[in-house]
């Protein structure tokens, strides 16, 4: 049977160190261009900066401006949750008993 006050002091550790880990992501960050989109994009799934080519306001139509914001936006959230990710698998394999809390 498992120890229930060693549980509970694991989660708190797990807790606090998710806590660190979500403030982490929030300063890390991916850039996505699409076209002459250019998009920021933060591990906690926010866009920073998006910047545009003037010479897409001048060249392009505004449905064609729009669709490579939807897209760069896209890219760069799809980017930030791939690194996100990658960054919460790495800090959880030193969480120490994740996996056995979790049935692992």
């Amino acid at each position: 049977m498992a120890n229930p006050l060693g549980m509970m002091k694991k989660a708190a550790q797990m807790q606090r160190q998710m806590k660190k880990m979500q403030k982490q992501l929030a300063k890390r960050t991916v850039e996505v261009k699409n076209g002459m989109v250019t998009v920021v994009a933060a591990g906690d799934m926010t866009i920073k900066n998006i910047t545009i080519d003037p010479e897409a306001l001048d060249t392009k139509s505004l449905s064609q401006v729009e669709r490579m914001i939807a897209g760069a936006v896209n890219s760069g959230l799809e980017s930030a949750k791939k690194m996100a990710g990658a960054e919460m698998s790495n800090m959880t394999g030193g969480l120490g008993g994740l996996s056995e809390m979790l049935g692992g």
